[in-house]
C-alpha cells in the first residue's frame, strides 16, 4: 500500500500579499554606528583612537563600497543612523540619500535604552532627530533601537512623533501593528533577529574575545533562513553594519548574497518605509 503523503494545514498564516504579487519581501538594512558603537557603551572609549578607528572605517570606506554594491544591484536599502553619525559624518549621509535610499533614526549616540529612565530614553530619541533634521534634513520614518534594547514607553514616543514603523523586535517574520496600553493603534513592526545580523559573525572584541567566522559559515546561515521566509512568504530582514559588513571580503559576502537572492522569483527589495506601508495595504481594516 503506497504511503500517503502528510501536508500539514497552516496554524498561523505567513503569507503577506507583497505588491505585484511577490512571494517574499527583502529588507537590507544598515546600522551606520560610525564611533558611536563604542563611545555609547563605554565613554573612556573617546581616548582610545585604535578602538574608535573601527567605527571610523565604517564611515570611510565602508559606507561607498555598500553604495557601489547597492548601485551595481540596483536595489534600495535603508540606514538607520545615529544623531552623532550624522553630525559628524554629514558627507556620508548625505550620499545615502542622494542615492535614494532611506535613512531611519538610530538613537543618538547609541546608547542602550534604559526602562527604567524614560526621560533620558526620550531625549535621547528627540536629540536624534534634531541632528538628522539640522545635518540633513530628514524627518524619519523609521526607527530601530541600539542592540535591540527598547521598552514599552518606546513603542509610545515613536507614536507620538509620527513615526511610521519600527524594527527592534524579534518575535516573528511579518510587520505587525504595535498597540498602546489603551488599545489605539501604534507603530508598525518590522522584526528582525540575531541570526541575520552580521555584527555577532565578524565584530571581534580584545574586551569580548569571540569567533570571526568565514563567508562560507554565514553564507550557509542566512541562505537557510531565507529560503524558510521565501517559502513562508515573510519578510527578510537583514541587518548589516558598514564597520562589518563594509570590510573587503564581507562585501564580496554582500555582493554574492544578493546576487543568489536574485535568482528566485518573486523577490521584492523594498526600504523599511516601503514595507511597512505595502503591508498597511494589505491588511486593511486589520491594520
Amino acid at each position: 500500500m503506497k504511503e500517503k503523503k502528510y501536508v500539514a494545514t497552516p496554524i498561523v498564516e505567513t503569507q503577506v500579499k507583497w505588491p505585484n504579487g511577490a512571494r517574499c519581501a527583502v529588507m537590507l538594512s544598515f546600522d551606520f554606528d560610525a564611533e558611536t558603537l563604542w563611545i555609547g557603551r563605554d565613554k573612556a572609549n573617546w581616548k582610545r583612537p585604535g578602538t574608535l578607528s573601527q567605527g571610523k572605517y565604517g564611515a570611510n570606506l565602508g559606507v561607498p563600497k555598500i553604495l557601489e554594491t547597492l548601485e551595481d544591484a540596483g536595489i534600495p536599502a535603508t540606514f538607520f543612523v545615529p544623531g552623532w553619525t550624522a553630525e559628524n559624518h554629514t558627507q556620508r549621509v548625505e550620499w545615502i540619500l542622494e542615492r535614494g535610499h532611506e535613512v531611519g533614526h538610530h538613537s543618538y549616540l547609541h546608547e542602550w535604552i534604559d526602562p527604567e529612565d524614560p526621560a533620558a530614553e526620550e531625549a535621547e530619541l528627540d536629540k536624534g532627530l534634531e541632528a538628522l533634521a539640522k545635518t540633513v534634513g530628514v524627518t524619519p520614518k523609521g526607527y530601530r533601537s541600539p542592540a535591540g534594547e527598547t521598552s514599552g514607553n518606546m513603542v509610545r514616543l515613536l507614536t507620538d512623533r509620527g513615526f511610521l514603523y519600527d524594527s527592534s523586535m524579534m518575535d516573528d517574520i511579518n510587520p505587525y501593528r504595535h498597540r498602546l496600553p489603551d488599545g489605539s493603534p501604534g507603530v508598525i513592526e518590522l522584526p528582525w533577529h540575531w541570526s541575520l545580523d552580521d555584527a555577532i559573525y565578524l565584530l571581534f572584541s580584545i574586551r569580548n574575545p569571540r569567533p570571526v567566522f568565514t563567508n562560507s559559515h554565514i553564507m550557509e546561515i542566512w541562505q537557510d533562513e531565507f529560503r524558510e521566509i521565501y517559502a513562508w512568504g515573510g519578510l527578510f530582514d537583514l541587518v548589516m553594519h558598514p564597520q562589518v559588513i563594509g570590510r573587503p571580503s564581507r562585501i564580496a559576502l554582500l555582493r554574492e548574497f544578493i546576487a543568489w537572492i536574485k535568482t528566485f522569483p518573486g523577490v521584492w527589495f523594498a526600504t523599511g518605509s516601503e514595507v511597512a506601508e505595502a503591508w498597511i495595504a494589505q491588511a486593511g481594516e486589520d491594520a
